[in-house]
């Protein structure tokens, strides 16, 4: 792999509230981790580790390209015709495919950018040691954090993907060694996670202006989903779970919304501007008019009934639907259907498609395009009026709460201790005005997972394949083909939107590498094994 250096100038560092005008030099894996940057006082690098989040709100990464590989599961089908976003979905990409080789590039890039602060922030000058350990121990949750994303798409049990650092004694000397294992690449995204959280505060000691950056809870959320992937090679990492669940709730004082009156109340506050920051947040994509994650837009109509610009992908599929207890009412919080109500830049609206292939729509961030009045977009400040960058208010979350309860009772349950499990997912399964279930099984676990998570960051596809429940990701999808499909009351038929596809286990459980990427490495990386 070639050196590839980028020099970029980042401007108005707005995710975590703080300005800067920095030049960095970015690199991909192989790169020296070099700097332009002055590291000479406290706010030298509170500059500097505002820079790591900026990827976070590209199109590339979660705006809206990371997000292809999720829609690979049963739940969601591409919307619009995508030559490049259906090959990801049927399982026979190239590795070219910028969907692909945009979220490599700047996941990389954050690592780098985390590498540069914990190489150079020991050395710097004129700074305290709370400013160090702070900047430390965000770097390392960005390196952790953008590390596991690479590493469970990319990474195979046979073959890991690369990484290097400063602590490593030929760091900057050579090319990044690609990790014999994901195992080992688990095992260093635990070592930062670990490491940010000795030095990272509680959520709740920051100020406005600092909410976005890293915290201890955070990262002790990603740990948790850390163990539960690397435990489908290896079982005894569920034995590390609970207690680390445990400990963000007594400690991180993290806990589900709640008391809002109804089930449906409690689950759509979740999803609310003024809930971005609540009880149950653990990691998102800060959000605002003027940046942040695109996706309410990239999920919305195509351009959105004439009133906004959104883009129409990601649709939600029958099986989805259907997947829901009758009397659930998270159902009606993350889908829209036809004929259902809301309210849409300031009017009572029926939901209709002339766009959704699956004749459903997510519902779960439709809240910032509630405000408004007349039906003019103009008259709504909680929205971006770039059609380009279709960007909210609403924070994009990566990791909520109720992921961690889920997280303790699949961990309990994988450990023969089933009663136990009943505790972190009924307190889910109450919020929401449901049952309990005395002793939960794998099926349990599953359903609630899916449908607590569902159209979230959290990937379905991944769950499926750590899961070993191939013929759910194969089977053929389907949806509800109105007659009229601009009539809100239009009656319709269920009829197959996806054929089935032809997931191989031998080949797919990763997905391929840029083969540039390879053959640029001068024989260091190898292809992922099946591809």
């Amino acid at each position: 792999m070639k050196t590839k250096f980028n020099h970029i100038v980042i401007l108005a560092a707005m995710l975590v509230g703080s300005s800067a005008c920095n030049k960095w030099v970015d690199t991909k894996p192989n790169g020296a981790p070099t700097t332009a940057y002055f590291w000479q006082s406290d706010n030298d690098l509170k500059k500097a580790t505002a820079d790591m989040y900026v990827i976070m709100r590209n199109e590339s990464t979660w705006g809206r390209n990371l997000f292809w590989v999720q829609d690979a599961s049963d739940d969601l089908i591409v919307g619009r015709s995508k030559a490049d976003a259906a090959n990801i979905k049927n399982f026979i990409p190239s590795g070219r495919e910028g969907y692909l080789t945009g979220g490599w590039n700047d996941l990389y890039t954050m690592i780098n950018r985390a590498n540069q602060v914990i190489q150079n922030v020991p050395a710097s000058k004129n700074t305290t040691e709370a400013a160090r350990n702070q900047a430390l121990g965000e770097a390392y949750f960005i390196r952790g954090f953008a590390h596991f994303w690479v590493a469970y798409m990319w990474g195979h049990k046979d073959q890991g993907v690369p990484f290097d650092g400063p602590e490593n004694a030929q760091f900057g000397k050579r090319i990044p060694p690609q990790l014999p294992s994901v195992k080992d690449n688990y095992a260093q995204v635990i070592s930062d996670m670990q490491k940010a959280a000795d030095l990272l505060p509680l959520f709740e000691t920051y100020g406005a202006n600092d909410q976005g950056r890293a915290h201890k809870a955070a990262a002790w959320g990603y740990m948790v989903k850390t163990y539960a992937y690397w435990a489908q090679f290896d079982n005894s990492k569920w034995g590390l779970i609970p207690a680390l669940c445990d400990k963000i709730k007594t400690e991180g004082h993290r806990a589900l919304i709640n008391n809002k009156g109804t089930g449906l109340q409690n689950y759509k506050a979740v999803f609310t501007i003024a809930n971005n920051w609540s009880s149950e947040y653990m990691w998102s994509v800060t959000s605002g008019v003027q940046g942040g994650s695109e996706f309410p837009g990239v999920v919305l109509e195509n351009t959105g009934w004439n009133l906004f610009n959104g883009w129409g992908y990601f649709q939600p599929t029958e099986e989805l639907y259907e997947e829901y207890e009758a009397n659930d009412p998270r159902r009606e919080a993350t889908i829209l259907k036809f004929n259902d109500k809301f309210t849409y830049f300031g009017l009572p609206f029926s939901y209709y498609s002339t766009n959704s292939l699956s004749g459903f729509q997510m519902n779960k961030y439709m809240e910032p395009y509630s405000y408004g009045q007349d039906g003019n977009s103009s008259t709504n400040s909680y929205i971006n009026p770039s059609p380009d960058y279709p960007t909210t208010m609403l924070n994009l979350p990566l990791m909520r709460y109720a992921e961690i309860l889920l997280f303790k009772a699949e961990a309990l349950i994988q450990q023969g201790r089933s009663g136990e499990a009943a505790s972190p997912l009924n307190e889910i399964r109450a919020r929401v005005g449901l049952a309990p279930i005395a002793n939960p099984t794998m099926d349990d676990l599953k359903h609630e997972r899916r449908v607590e998570l569902a159209c979230e960051w959290t990937d379905r596809f991944h769950d499926l394949k750590r899961w070993g429940d191939y013929a759910k990701i194969n089977a053929p999808l389907h949806g509800r083909i109105h007659a009229n499909k601009k009539d809100p009351a239009s009656p319709y038929t269920i009829q197959e939107v996806w054929p089935k596809r032809n997931f191989d286990p031998n080949k797919h459980m990763a997905w391929p590498m840029n083969p540039a990427e390879v053959t640029n490495s001068n024989g260091a990386y190898k292809q992922t094994p099946g591809w």
